[in-house]
């Protein structure tokens, strides 16, 4: 694992007008907080990598800049879906791209921050050659989902690709369904296709970081964030989106709300168990979900990682650290 020498050896070699600082990490790690620093120094804009903050009304959940950072700061795919829109990270990609060459055309920086894995691997590497989805492949295994439960097909796919399984969990069944679907149509596991991006790389130099802190710290963190949505109004926002798309008990929900923290308050919701089960199980599964983006981006991805910041006045250095690795624009 790099440190931190390694950001002021990378500052001598970022040359190019198009460079582009990534932060990215697990949930709770203070990629947000790091990026917005950074970017009022060197009037940047930010880019979220982040697959939920683009929904609108998910805006505690999923940790989302609050109002003041979004006045000091301009910021990019924030609150620009309805919940109940598909979007893809073949489509932020496409997106963030464009945004990125808009930004540089208005003469300002850009930096991108956030932690959803596949937002990431298509930025700084492209996507793998995959085939587009086969009707009948999907028909049978969705079969199977109903009859054998999503626990089956997870194990069916650790068997057969275990470091895609990884990087996802029973609950993924969107994910898991195409690992799966991939595996039965090209007979190559999502592993193998990935390790050969087709794509040719951007035109822009991403400079990647990471952040990095001791397990226990983090889930410290990410258990204190819990604590701290639930004052801030979490049940509330979620039992507002409850009232909005679950049509009825277990009925199907909208992709972006099969997400840690409201899939839990839906459970208390429905009354499958009480208040302070359903906050433990928050922690819990995001804790769970931090362990799986380590696991994806060790393994499948070229990261500089650094400390995270502790307090203001780490956060201050390393982000007067990452500026340097822009050039000066007049």
């Amino acid at each position: 694992m790099q440190d931190r020498q390694d950001l002021k050896s990378a500052s001598l070699n970022a040359l190019s007008d198009k460079t582009v600082v990534v932060i990215t990490g697990p949930t709770a790690s203070g990629k947000s907080y790091l990026a917005h620093a950074a970017a009022k120094k060197i009037n940047a804009e930010i880019v979220s990598a982040d697959s939920r903050q683009i929904y609108r009304g998910m805006d505690i959940g999923t940790a989302k800049p609050d109002p003041g950072m979004l006045k000091e700061v301009s910021y990019h795919f924030i609150s620009e879906k309805t919940v109940d829109e598909d979007y893809s990270a073949g489509d932020f990609v496409s997106d963030a791209l464009q945004r990125i060459r808009t930004i540089h055309e208005r003469g300002n920086n850009a930096i991108v921050a956030g932690g959803s894995t596949l937002y990431i691997e298509g930025l700084l590497q492209g996507f793998a050659d995959i085939p587009g989805k086969d009707p009948e492949t999907r028909r049978i295994l969705e079969e199977e989902l109903k009859t054998k439960g999503s626990d089956a097909l997870y194990q069916r796919l650790q068997s057969i690709d275990p470091e895609q399984a990884a990087t996802l969990d029973p609950s993924k069944t969107q994910r898991l369904l195409r690992s799966l679907e991939i595996i039965s149509i090209t007979g190559k596991t999502v592993t193998e296709l990935q390790r050969s991006p087709t794509k040719p790389p951007p035109s822009f130099r991403f400079i990647p970081f990471a952040l990095f802190l001791p397990r226990e710290e983090l889930y410290e963190r990410i258990n204190r964030r819990t604590d701290d949505m639930i004052r801030a109004g979490f049940i509330e926002e979620a039992q507002r989106l409850f009232r909005t798309y679950r049509r009825e008990k277990n009925s199907p929900l909208p992709n972006a709300l099969q997400t840690v923290g409201y899939r839990e308050l839906f459970g208390f919701f429905e009354g499958d168990y009480d208040i302070e089960r359903a906050v433990a199980l928050i922690q819990q599964h995001t804790r769970n979900y931090a362990k799986r983006q380590l696991t994806f981006f060790r393994n499948r991805l070229d990261l500089t990682w650094i400390p995270a910041p502790h307090d203001s006045t780490s956060l201050d250095k390393c982000a007067d650290e990452l500026i340097r690795l822009y050039p000066k624009r007049q």
